[in-house]
């Protein structure tokens, strides 16, 4: 049997909550005038023959409709040969918004989200446009609602602001709550907010003080020298040293080779080397780095994994750095500590146009996993006598390793 049961009629009406048309109606002025109601369900019912051939299983269908509270059932009439006159429903309506949440137990939300756009209609009326297109993100966030539009209305008031997010004094409103709502917050803010005051390439959470003029946390390069001749602090040889970008890019010290590695144990226990520094990397991020106009005047060599995501760092990394030469990520390398092999799980597909003759025939082969599937040598599995017997060879001839390069990449 496919008559439409009651569970269905309220199935109809989730499906409009879900898709937010019972309650965009709230956000209009003329809710009455502007919400669809009465609203008509659709219907599939017994027909005429039905009567007859399956008249109890007809009649427990009718008194399972007309059981439902709220419901208005219009009525047709049939004059059955054998059963005389009936009647069978000829179309079920919902006569009003509130009998709809009623239904379907949505009426507390409905008032949560009412007061929200009331709230916002006296406040951020640019703001009524989000609420009509994402009503049930705002019943979510109902509690929190006021909140979000007293970050709103305090942005209002001083745009680009340059302090820190901490700093914002806002009765009631800590700086955590504004960092863990940055993303609705950045859609409620590019509604309200003047464009001068929106830096729109600065996009995704992690650039929210960015994008709204905050002050943020300064980017940071960790290292390491690497020859005691070379000054920088007093102390301990060999310091374990943190800058911010902007100092960083200010050093004036007699450094040759930089050697960037993505392991924290690699960058701790990286052997001695003359005019040399090791930084611990930072994955796909280099703006820390590229402040630095000094690092133009040294040989940049990166040490990543040999996997298609260490190939596609290298390949990133020579965007800001066109000379930088890849450490350890050779096919010799590779081949010699096959016992050591790991496995990635996720490769990258895509082409890479930065790497040399040599990195991309092996990165060809990783890829289309012509060795073995998904073959990955981690850098903290290369045994510490190849690395040091490899470093030797660079500081010999700082050369040996660039001549492949010459100036076509450079930034």
């Amino acid at each position: 049997m496919s008559w439409t049961t009651a569970a269905d009629l309220k199935a109809q009406l989730n499906r409009l909550w879900e898709r937010g048309e019972l309650l965009r109606p709230l956000v209009a002025d003329d809710v009455a005038g502007a919400n669809g109601f009465p609203l008509r369900l659709r219907l599939k019912g017994p027909g005429s023959s039905d009567l007859a051939d399956r008249f109890d299983a007809v009649r427990a269908w009718l008194a399972e409709l007309t059981a439902v509270p709220r419901l208005r059932i219009a009525w047709r009439a049939v004059n059955h040969r054998v059963l005389g006159p009936q009647r069978l429903p000829e179309a079920i309506w919902v006569d009003r918004l509130d009998d709809a949440l009623a239904l379907i137990g949505k009426r507390g939300d409905a008032a949560r989200f009412s007061d929200c756009t009331t709230l916002t209609r006296s406040r951020q009326p640019a703001l009524l446009d989000w609420l009509a297109k994402r009503p049930l993100q705002a019943i979510s966030l109902a509690e929190d609602w006021e909140r979000l539009l007293a970050v709103v209305d305090w942005l209002s008031r001083h745009p680009r602001p340059g302090i820190y997010i901490r700093q914002v004094d806002i009765p009631g409103i800590h700086s955590k709550f504004i960092e863990a709502h940055r993303g609705v917050l950045s859609e409620l803010l590019d509604l309200v907010l003047p464009a001068e005051a929106v830096a729109a390439d600065r996009v995704g959470v992690g650039r929210f003080a960015a994008r709204y003029g905050f002050l943020d946390k300064p980017n940071r390069v960790r290292f390491r020298l690497l020859d005691d001749a070379v000054p920088l602090l007093p102390g301990p040889a060999r310091a374990d040293v943190t800058l911010d970008a902007e100092s960083f890019a200010r050093l004036a010290i007699p450094i040759r080779r930089i050697f960037i590695t993505e392991n924290e144990t690699n960058f701790l226990a990286f052997p001695d080397a003359t005019a040399s520094l090791v930084v611990f990397g930072s994955g796909y991020g280099w703006d820390a780095l590229a402040r630095a106009e000094w690092l133009g005047t040294c040989t940049l060599h990166y040490w990543g994994d040999i996997d298609t995501h260490g190939f596609a760092i290298l390949d990133q990394l020579r965007g800001r750095f066109g000379r930088a030469v890849s450490f350890l990520m050779d096919r010799a390398t590779l081949m010699a500590h096959e016992s050591l092999w790991g496995e990635e799980p996720d490769q990258v597909m895509h082409d890479l146009p930065r790497l040399s003759e040599p990195e991309r025939a092996l990165f060809d082969d990783l890829r289309d996993n012509r060795i073995r599937k998904g073959v990955r040598l981690e850098q903290e599995r290369v045994g510490f006598r190849w690395v040091k017997t490899a470093l030797a060879d660079v500081v010999v001839d700082n050369t040996c390793r660039t001549t492949a390069f010459g100036n076509t990449w450079d930034t």
